[in-house]
């Protein structure tokens, strides 16, 4: 995809939906960093069911410390890979009380070395809550790139490098969003939904999905 077709690209996203957000809930920083974490092979849906009565009693890592391991099972069982995460969520909570004053530091490559936080993470974390134009490559934004010829790449990693390479100023900061979102609702993994997608004629994928019968 070129560069007049990637700025055209994103500006009909962007018109479509001017102010793309996470569908993760939270109330600070530390709470986005916390469902981040649990979303790891899980759906936003399902971690916001489970974090909803988590966020009311804890909105500081202090407070997950004291709520402990066990209790965090409690209210996050229902998440895959449950016992991992809350032992990671823990630990993390731990060292942002011991190292950190309590606070997410701004800084991608100090969250990294967090227990449960990997790149993707980070970048959510430094986009959602710090406005960095980072771009945090999940399965949506993998394929997106990928099926349109927007970022092409046999890794995360490689599409995120070619999403930071192509994406123009206007957009970098909301365009994981809007990738996100354009995967989960429309460019669908087995049947990407074309014949409503408002970059259809911009996208490389050739054998375009007609609209259902009615």
């Amino acid at each position: 995809m070129n560069k007049a077709d990637t700025f055209e690209f994103f500006r009909r996203l962007a018109d479509d939906n001017p102010d793309p957000q996470t569908e993760l809930e939270f109330g600070n920083t530390y709470q986005l960093l916390v469902a981040v974490v649990l979303s790891a092979q899980a759906t936003d849906v399902g971690v916001n069911k489970a974090t909803r009565a988590l966020f009311r009693e804890v909105k500081t890592p202090q407070q997950m410390v004291d709520l402990g391991e066990d209790g965090l099972k409690q209210h996050v069982r229902t998440i895959g890979l449950f016992n991992a995460k809350a032992k990671n969520v823990i630990a993390l909570s731990e060292i942002l009380v011991r190292d950190f004053g309590g606070e997410v530091p701004a800084d991608r490559d100090v969250l990294t070395t967090l227990p449960g936080v990997g790149r993707k993470t980070a970048n959510v974390v430094m986009n959602c809550a710090f406005g960095a134009e980072t771009f945090a490559v999940d399965t949506h934004i993998f394929r997106v790139g990928n099926r349109t010829g927007l970022a092409r790449g046999k890794t995360p990693l490689a599409v995120e490098k070619q999403l930071e390479k192509k994406v123009p100023a206007p957009f970098r900061v909301g365009a994981h969003h809007w990738l996100i979102l354009h995967g989960r609702y429309v460019c669908k993994a087995r049947r990407p939904e074309c014949w409503r997608c408002v970059v259809a004629d911009l996208c490389a994928f050739k054998p375009k999905t007609p609209a259902p019968a009615k």
